[in-house]
Formats: structure tokens, C-alpha cells, sequence
């Protein structure tokens, strides 16, 4: 549970860079014109849908990550996460070469998002749900964040838990913005998102006194996420 927990939080500090980022797509989803319950329900299913990408991605790490567990290395391996966070919020060239990691894979999704025009023109549930579903895979460094920081669970189950628990958290903002985001304006979310480096800097100070075994002397739920 308290890796599902921690993936919550997670997932609600990440969802600055989501609004900024991702809030654009929300922004633009179909259906305008349709009553206001419909409209919630899709919005919901099209969130739901990211949520449950997030999760099997999670899976997919976390079989990694228990290799890596099994190999006695999970707490260097937290040890060298949580490093890598810090110094891609601190130091400019690392922030740089992790921008240019992020923007990689973005050759290579091109087909798979190529439904998605066809998708946002059909409109209706099924089709935002599948939007969800496909925006789950779009390159984020947040995202890569948060699966990065599963990869350290040790089991699939635990990094199932904690992608699942991202998705959830993200929810409040992104579900936020796509029903009255428009009230928000680019220049509020881009001063959102200068929020995103401290919260990624906190986040890998504690997965290094995780693996440092010192979890406990920031807080007792820190040292029960494993070794």
C-alpha cells in the first residue's frame, strides 16, 4: 500500500509539469457541445486511460527491477535514481542531456499516435478512453520519473502499485484542467512548472536516503518502501 501511497504523491507534485506539458492535448479533447455529465465521463475516461498505461508500463520496469533486486543492487540502484534526479534539477548540462533523452522516443511513438487525430475527430467515450490509453505513451520526462523511481521497487507488484498511484495523482489537475482549464492561462502553467525541478530534487534526496538506509530519520513510511 505505502508504495501505491507514494506513487500518489508523486504523481500530484508531477502533475505541475503535466499541466504544463500535457494540459494543451486535455485542453483540446472533443465534445464541447454535449451535456455537462457526458463531458465529465469522458474526461474521466480519458484520465482513466493514462492511468492504466502508466500501471503496465509499470509492470514492465518493475520485472526489471526485480532482476536487479534479485542481483543484491536495488539499494545502489536507489541510490543512483535518486542521484540523477538531483542532478537534472541542479546542474544545466544534466537537465539538457535528460531533455534530449525525453525527446528520443518521440520518432518511434509517431505511429502509434497517429490514431489519435482520427480518434479526437470521432469523438465519444470509446475514443477517449483510447486517447487516454495512446497519451500514456507519449514522451514525458516526468513520467520517465516516475517509472524510473518504480524501477527501484524490487517487484512488478510494487512498481505496478506506485505507476498506478501516478496516474491516480495526476488526476485532480489534469481532470482540473480539461473541465475548466481554460481559465488557466499558458503563463500560469509555465510558472507552475517552475516548481517542477525542487519537487524532482526532493524526490531523489529521499530515494538516496532510501538507499542509504536512512529513510526512517525523515519518515517511518519512507523505510517500510523495502531496502
Amino acid at each position: 500500500m505505502n508504495w501505491l501511497l507514494a506513487g500518489c504523491a508523486f504523481g500530484f507534485v508531477g502533475s505541475l509539469h503535466c499541466i504544463g506539458m500535457c494540459g494543451p492535448l486535455a485542453l483540446s479533447l472533443p465534445g464541447e457541445g454535449q451535456g455537462r455529465v457526458q463531458f465529465a465521463v469522458e474526461r474521466l475516461l480519458y484520465n482513466l486511460g493514462r492511468a492504466m498505461t502508466y500501471t503496465a508500463l509499470g509492470g514492465v520496469v518493475g520485472a526489471a527491477g526485480h532482476v536487479v533486486s534479485l542481483a543484491g543492487a536495488q539499494q545502489a540502484l536507489s541510490v543512483a535514481v535518486g542521484g540523477l534526479f538531483v542532478l537534472a534539477a541542479t546542474v544545466p548540462w544534466v537537465s539538457r542531456q535528460v531533455t534530449r533523452f525525453e525527446q528520443a522516443p518521440s520518432a518511434l511513438l509517431q505511429r502509434v499516435m497517429a490514431p489519435i487525430g482520427t480518434l479526437y475527430r470521432r469523438g465519444g467515450s470509446g475514443s477517449l478512453l483510447i486517447v487516454g490509453l495512446l497519451n500514456g505513451l507519449l514522451p514525458c520526462g516526468f513520467v520517465y520519473a516516475g517509472l524510473a523511481t518504480a524501477l527501484t521497487a524490487g517487484t512488478a507488484a510494487a512498481s505496478m502499485l506506485f505507476m498506478a498511484g501516478f496516474g491516480l495523482g495526476t488526476f485532480p489537475a489534469m481532470l482540473g484542467v480539461s473541465l475548466v482549464g481554460r481559465v488557466a492561462s499558458a503563463a500560469w502553467r509555465t510558472r507552475l512548472q517552475r516548481l517542477v525541478p525542487v519537487a524532482l530534487a526532493l524526490v531523489g534526496l529521499l530515494l538516496i536516503l532510501r538507499g542509504l538506509g536512512l529513510g526512517g530519520m525523515i519518515s517511518p513510511a519512507l523505510s517500510t518502501l523495502g531496502p
